[in-house]
């Protein structure tokens, strides 16, 4: 087995046609990951969020990262990891970014499902108030595993 770092281009690549990585965000030295359903565009991942712990954490310390993971044997896999600041998006002044969010969101599967679907379990307001969110990319850095010959 061979493992290579990606270059930024590939990073994004790979990343642009992911929807399904894990969000790491702390508070009081205490790591918290989670997975997200996203959408990439550029410099920014977009997310869809209810109110709970991930959202206190991140309103506390925005400094986050997101781990995106390909993997198709143990000995060929792809793994990306994005660093970056959280950002939520209200209304009315990210009017037009939460459109687009919600425009690139859209594309993938059930990418509401596990922000809706887990806050609808847990509470008995069916009236929840979905939050959009992006993270702002600072770095981006990937290794990629396969066989000699690939």
């Amino acid at each position: 087995m061979k493992i290579n770092p990606l270059t930024d281009k590939e990073c994004s690549d790979f990343v642009s046609r992911i929807s399904l990585g894990r969000l790491g965000c702390a508070l009081d030295n205490q790591p918290y990951v989670l997975p997200i359903y996203f959408a990439h565009d550029g410099d920014n991942i977009y997310g869809l969020a209810t109110f709970g712990q991930k959202i206190e954490w991140m309103r506390a310390n925005p400094k986050v990262c997101v781990q995106v993971d390909e993997i198709r044997s143990e000995g060929r896999w792809t793994s990306v990891i994005l660093n970056g600041q959280y950002q939520e998006l209200p209304e009315p002044e990210f009017a037009e970014e939460r459109a687009r969010a919600r425009q690139l969101l859209e594309k993938r599967h059930r990418w509401w499902l596990n922000a809706m679907g887990e806050r609808l379990m847990k509470s008995s307001d069916h009236l929840v108030e979905p939050l959009f969110f992006r993270v702002k990319i600072d770095s981006m850095s990937g290794l990629r595993a396969g066989d000699d010959g690939e």
